[in-house]
């Protein structure tokens, strides 16, 4: 048997489309600007948050 046995229809598929590409970024800056909210709510140290003065009064 030869190589031309093998059956291919079109031309081979590229790796990603255009989508996945921008789907792909999108994702990446996402976790970049989540990781660097964390980073900052971390450095900035605890927030007293409108929950504390609540737990306050009812002690």
């Amino acid at each position: 048997m030869s190589r031309d046995d093998t059956k291919r229809t079109g031309p081979p598929k590229p790796r990603q489309t255009d989508r996945e590409t921008r789907l792909k970024a999108a994702l990446k800056a996402n976790l970049a600007r989540r990781k660097a909210q964390s980073r900052a709510r971390a450095a900035s140290g605890p927030d007293d948050g409108p929950n504390d003065e609540q737990n306050e009064k009812k002690d």
